[in-house]
């Protein structure tokens, strides 16, 4: 089992940036990727970044050159840094982990809204 946590949400301006963090714990020995997704109202939940533990790094288009992910170096935390925030990037964000040859595991969520 792994719990996820996440902190760093709130309301931004646009054109701010935020920096959002992702404690795991419990099996944290057997996560291999991490990552962000989001759900803005009424759409469905998207990927945002992805990192493996061999350190490859994947973001969805519409946040690539203004986001960074990363993870700490007991590989049990994940940061995501935007800039340049947007209205659209508004939503909740979601922790995710994936455990070796095991089920994906979520966080329940922190807000982000980026007002005009």
């Amino acid at each position: 089992q792994v719990q996820l946590v996440e902190s760093g949400g709130g309301l931004v301006q646009a054109g701010g940036s935020l920096r959002l963090s992702c404690a795991a714990s419990g099996s944290t020995s057997m996560i291999s990727n991490m990552g962000w997704s989001r759900q803005a109202p009424g759409k469905q939940r998207e990927s945002v970044a992805d990192m493996t533990s061999g350190g490859r790094t994947f973001y969805t288009t519409s946040v690539e050159g203004r986001t960074i992910i990363s993870r700490g170096n007991a590989s049990n935390t994940v940061y995501l840094e935007m800039s340049s925030l947007k209205p659209e990037d508004t939503g909740v964000y979601y922790c995710k982990a994936d455990v070796r040859n095991g089920p994906r595991y979520w966080g329940k969520g922190v807000q982000v809204t980026v007002s005009s």
